[in-house]
């Protein structure tokens, strides 16, 4: 990587004035520690899977990242305010299975090192600060809003009590009626351009699209669709049908939906939420459509609200996620490119649990097609 190409992230610039990081640090910082300051014994304990993490491994993870890009740029030969947090938390390093067999510091000491590290970038922030400081304190952020999500849906799949209040309204959900929305062909703008604020590596750079005309509902995919689908003679003939999601269960003539720590009778007009990208194709086969790619969706989203209606959860695409033209990494290299290897889909929206600063119509998600955990949802496009 030549060192023009290395600095790239110098050029997410124009970046929030100090005052509107300090606020977005101290929201995301106090949902972190109201998530897992008095957590009891008992929920700091979760089975060892690949879809989630111990708790306190997560808090201690998120702290470091925080201080070693911000405070430490990025080098282990500069100490940490915790010993070995290098070696515990760098979640390049530390294997997945080994996060739950190694010892680990307590949840005190651990609240102690985040009220630390955080009060010293909010010291920082009183402080006239260059794009290089506003780029590292503005990727811990977001980090840590995405690490606050992941709680989020950690609690959902655990089946425990809502850990924080969502930003967006929960006032009950119902699909209005569906349309179909025509785009003619067109070419559009993909990626983010320079100079347009702070972006992800995966969005380098801007770059024209040429997109086919296509028509795309106007709508998601809600339960009472799905349900029919589930229950059709063509799904329950088939070797291996399409099983309810594990948040579905049926007590006698009635479906329920677990929603956090509640069972509630299923809404047939709330958006489908938690479906895997393969149940989703199969889906779309059984209706005869297909998923949007990435930049179809980017496209609809981009349109105001009331031409479309928001999922409120993440929606999977059609794309695989593969690096636009002229990628490089920057510094943080595992945010993206270890992921370019076929088997994760873009997702594009945002859920209840994603702050408005991370719903940017050119942020790609990615999860793998098995996943279902995550906020997810779909809609679709006639073929």
């Amino acid at each position: 990587m030549s060192e023009s190409l290395s600095q790239d992230y110098l050029l997410y610039a124009p970046h929030p004035p100090a005052s509107t990081l300090a606020q977005w640090l101290e929201e995301s910082n106090r949902i972190t520690r109201q998530i897992l300051g008095h957590i009891s014994a008992a929920d700091q304990i979760v089975p060892q899977l690949n879809i989630l993490n111990p708790p306190l491994w997560e808090l201690g993870h998120l702290t470091w990242f925080h201080e070693f890009w911000v405070h430490r740029d990025g080098q282990e030969s500069k100490p940490s305010f915790m010993k070995n947090a290098d070696y515990l938390f760098n979640s390049s390093e530390m294997a997945h299975q080994d996060r739950w067999s190694t010892p680990m510091p307590s949840l005190d000491n651990l609240l102690e090192y985040n009220y630390s590290v955080v009060s010293s970038t909010q010291d920082l922030l009183r402080t006239p600060i260059d794009n290089k400081a506003a780029y590292f304190i503005q990727l811990a952020i977001l980090h840590q809003d995405m690490h606050n999500e992941a709680f989020a849906y950690m609690w959902q799949t655990m089946g425990r009590s809502i850990p924080f209040t969502p930003f967006t309204s929960t006032s009950k959900f119902e699909a209005k009626a569906r349309d179909w929305i025509h785009f003619p062909k067109s070419t559009m703008q993909a990626g983010s351009e320079q100079g347009s604020g702070f972006i992800f590596d995966n969005e380098k750079w801007a770059h024209s699209n040429d997109l086919p005309a296509f028509d795309i509902a106007s709508t998601p995919v809600t339960n009472g669709e799905y349900l029919e689908f589930l229950q059709s003679p063509s799904n329950l003939g088939q070797s291996m049908p399409v099983a309810p999601p594990s948040h579905w269960k049926k007590e006698g003539d009635i479906w329920l939906e677990r929603i956090f720590n509640e069972w509630l009778p299923l809404s047939s007009a709330s958006a489908l939420r938690h479906i895997s990208y393969l149940d989703a194709q199969r889906f779309c086969e059984y209706h005869q459509v297909r998923l949007p790619n990435e930049h179809e969706l980017s496209l609809l989203m981009s349109q105001k609200q009331g031409v479309w209606q928001s999922s409120n959860l993440w929606e999977w695409t059609s794309s695989t996620f593969t690096p636009f033209p002229g990628f490089t990494a920057d510094p943080y290299i595992d945010y993206s490119q270890p992921w370019f290897d076929g088997s994760y889909q873009v997702l594009k929206g945002g859920s209840l649990f994603t702050p408005d600063r991370l719903k940017r119509v050119a942020f790609r998600n990615f999860y793998q097609a098995h996943r279902s955990d995550h906020f997810c949802g779909f809609r679709t496009c006639l073929l």
